[in-house]
């Protein structure tokens, strides 16, 4: 399969639900470490340890000026560091892993192998309306752009622009 036959932004699968696809080179074992290594996820969404096992407890950290040099413009409103607490609550490694989104929402991540390929399917649930839905949507996309990159061995673009230039698409989409 090829990136072409997927559509490379987030869809509205439901109401409050947004599902994004992004095929990845494999093999998924690789993949999956990028989801629960902390140090690899820190590399293209949010540093911090995370033991995967259901009920485990985890803080993810974002430092998006760090995920590609030069960053690009941060946007008004948005910190050098953020954090949010989630807990594990599936894992089927290297398959499946979800967890709680704060105490709002959850994510559920499937890896499918493809030859030499994986399909990586995000569900993120219970996703806020207005514009914080929109600003998930560009962010998801944004991120899952820098773990492809990372995942070729490529240095990713800008993260703020390509970010900036996204949220105007998503605006468009939702």
């Amino acid at each position: 399969m090829t990136t072409g036959t997927i559509d490379r932004y987030g869809a509205l699968t439901a109401p409050d639900t947004l599902t994004i696809r992004r095929v990845l080179p494999g093999p998924a074992e690789r993949i999956w470490a990028y989801l629960t290594d902390g140090e690899m996820r820190r590399k293209w969404l949010a540093g911090g340890a995370m033991e995967a096992r259901v009920g485990s407890g985890f803080t993810l950290t974002w430092r998006n000026d760090e995920l590609s040099s030069p960053p690009g413009a941060r946007p008004e409103g948005f910190g050098p560091e953020h954090s949010m607490e989630s807990t594990v609550t599936e894992c089927d490694p290297p398959h499946r892993l979800a967890f709680t989104w704060g105490e709002s929402g959850s994510v559920e991540i499937e890896l499918e192998s493809q030859g030499r390929d994986v399909l990586l399917t995000l569900v993120h649930r219970r996703v806020p309306e207005g514009d914080m839905r929109r600003m998930i949507g560009a962010g998801w996309h944004a991120h899952l752009d820098v773990l492809e990159s990372v995942a070729r061995g490529e240095a990713p673009g800008p993260f703020w622009d390509n970010w900036t230039v996204l949220k105007a698409d998503y605006d468009a989409r939702f």
